[in-house]
């Protein structure tokens, strides 16, 4: 199931009827009952997996490691549905009996917390690749995703929103939680910790670290060729013209937060945030 199509509630009945609680984790409600099988699902020591907490960039990033990862066309990239070609491990399609007999190499996603990954991602099996994106420009984001969904667009204000995921009462649960998980096992071989806003400021190195870490072998030309071609895709991507809304670039909260909503927020967030190490670039 794309993202877009994801059963999201609309008002703040439907909001807690609608979400499925698991170890204490609100997930989508196309999670229950597949929990366990999830963990126990049957890794491959050559799968790329791409994990981000919901509007952290996936569907960028996605398309850059497929472009690194298979030496890719960017033409073609282009014309194909890349979506089909990643699929979220935790959604109803295809379904986990597909996902386990793709063709390896398999390069799938999920935005669901560390803890709740396959266990043999715990115990290094094949490397994850994580991007966090920080958390006003990713509410505002979320907040006009959920406004978006023509099946059940979210009725709320922006005010509300904002709340929910400070109160950690959105899907896939606790930002803050979901990123520290992670920011957790930076250090671990298999894992790649990225930053949404490095994307943007220094494209480069990025790619140049994911080549490393996929062991791709590029010579000088061939990585420059690449990096351009990233460029490319992050400024269709990011287009204003193609994307009216913003969503893809750095500083949007600044167009929708108030001064009392941001001292708000810049209170929990130092709150929460007080014995982290991880910080973000707010603006560029």
């Amino acid at each position: 199931m794309a993202e877009s199509e994801a059963e999201t509630p609309s008002t703040p009945g439907e909001f807690e009827s609608k979400y499925f609680e698991y170890n204490g984790i609100r997930l989508p409600p196309f999670c229950r009952g597949k929990m366990e099988e999830i963990a126990d699902f049957p890794v491959r020591e050559n799968d790329i997996w791409i994990v981000t907490y919901p509007k952290s960039g996936t569907s960028l990033l996605q398309e850059i490691v497929y472009l690194v990862s298979q030496g890719a066309d960017p033409d073609e990239i282009g014309l194909m549905n890349i979506d089909e070609q990643l699929p979220v491990l935790e959604y109803p399609q295809p379904g986990l009996d597909i996902i386990k007999e793709l063709t390896s190499p398999r390069l799938i996603k999920s935005h669901l917390p560390y803890r709740f990954l396959p266990t043999d991602l715990h115990n290094g099996e094949s490397k994850v690749i994580y991007m966090a994106r920080n958390p006003k420009d990713l509410v505002v984001s979320y907040y006009q995703f959920h406004r978006s969904l023509r099946t059940m667009s979210y009725r709320g204000t922006f005010q509300e929103f904002c709340r929910r995921f400070m109160n950690d009462r959105l899907g896939y649960g606790s930002w803050f939680d979901h990123i520290q998980e992670f920011w957790d096992h930076q250090l671990d071989s298999n894992v790649l910790f990225l930053k949404y806003e490095d994307m943007h400021k220094d494209l480069g190195t990025m790619v140049e670290q994911l080549v490393r870490f996929l062991g791709v072998s590029y010579d000088k030309s061939q990585l420059e060729s690449t990096v351009e071609h990233c460029h490319q895709l992050i400024d269709q991507c990011c287009n204003a013209e193609a994307l009216p809304v913003g969503r893809g670039r750095v500083g949007l909260w600044k167009d929708i937060f108030t001064v009392s909503m941001n001292d708000k927020f810049d209170l929990v967030y130092k709150q929460r945030m007080v014995k982290s190490d991880l910080t973000f670039d707010f603006s560029l």
